[in-house]
């Protein structure tokens, strides 16, 4: 059993949220797999205090979507207090508040990686997000601005003592991005300074480098980005690796057989013109390694309809 705050899980592999991926059909088909808590991707506090159409798009979910994260980016107290209001309405289980998205146009706003500069006042904010949240909060953070200003474990303790029931740390710092190596020992030392769970990230790609963070920093969990985007079978991987069991990689007819149910759930959300375009990025994703598939590709990115794309991936069968 995996206990964040009140929250109880059965498994400590989470799937992380990812800007334009982390939609309804991509979470229900990493459950299957063994994706027990899954993110809704973020959120900007400021675009749902207006309520955009784009936002509660990225909200939208089913009862058996379930437990459901959902992570929140802000830096301006009304703006949070507004968001964490709409989110009242919605069903979900733990609310997350990230402090380490490094896109430009964020960190510029002052708003994820960009409360790394600030401990005191991301400890400001994350006091008010667990005065006011009715579910377990949490933070995600990175090692520190740049290799000169690695602060993970201080803006940890400043994290715990606001009242933050777990703590997400990626292992890299916000100039890296997601280049460059993971610091493992970096997050050692945040587990070692909490009480509270501490759920790695970064580089989690295959069942082996899952096995190593956890060797290599005692980490309570794992959040799985990367690695599952066209992978769901990354989850069963490192649960098999963990039990000291043999990894099995799916052949090209799994791969198709699950792509193609994916693709059909994308249609069944978005609609048919929609959920075309939509899985395009998905079937790049999921061929990484294929042979003789760059045809197809370009098939792919003038695909209308769903008998199109069905056609092209069923092909990938004979690759």
């Amino acid at each position: 059993m995996f206990k964040i705050g009140k929250l109880e899980l059965k498994s400590n592999l989470i799937l992380s949220p990812l800007a334009g991926v982390s939609d309804l059909p991509f979470r229900m088909l990493n459950r299957r797999f063994g994706a027990e808590l899954a993110f809704v991707e973020m959120l900007n506090c400021r675009s749902l205090s207006y309520k955009s159409r784009r936002t509660k798009d990225m909200l939208r979910s089913e009862p058996s979507d379930r437990p459901l994260g959902l992570q929140i980016l802000g830096c301006e107290e009304k703006f949070i207090l507004k968001g964490m209001d709409v989110l009242s309405a919605y069903k979900f289980d733990l609310l997350d508040f990230n402090a380490a998205c490094p896109a430009k146009k964020v960190v510029r706003r002052g708003e994820g990686a960009g409360l790394l500069k600030e401990p005191k006042r991301l400890h400001k904010l994350l006091k008010l997000v667990v005065k006011n949240a009715k579910h377990p909060v949490t933070v995600k953070i990175r090692i520190g601005w740049d290799k000169d200003s690695v602060n993970a474990a201080e803006v940890a303790l400043l994290a715990q003592d606001a009242g933050v029931n777990a703590l997400f740390v990626h292992g890299r710092t916000r100039l890296q991005g997601y280049s460059g190596q993971v610091d493992y020992s970096a997050i050692a030392k945040v587990k070692k300074a909490l009480s509270v769970p501490v759920i790695a990230s970064g580089d989690i790609l295959s069942a082996e480098l899952a096995k190593r963070m956890l060797d290599e920093t005692g980490c309570d969990g794992l959040a799985v980005a990367r690695g599952a985007i066209g992978n769901p079978w990354i989850f069963q991987q490192i649960r098999a690796h963990l039990a000291g069991q043999a990894i099995v990689h799916p052949d090209h007819t799994e791969v198709v057989r699950v792509m193609l149910g994916h693709f059909n759930s994308s249609v069944d959300f978005y609609g048919e013109r929609n959920g075309v375009v939509i899985f395009r990025k998905f079937f790049g994703w999921y061929t990484r390694g294929f042979p003789k598939v760059r045809p197809l590709r370009e098939k792919v990115s003038r695909a209308k309809t769903a008998q199109e794309m069905r056609e092209i991936i069923e092909a990938c069968k004979a690759e």
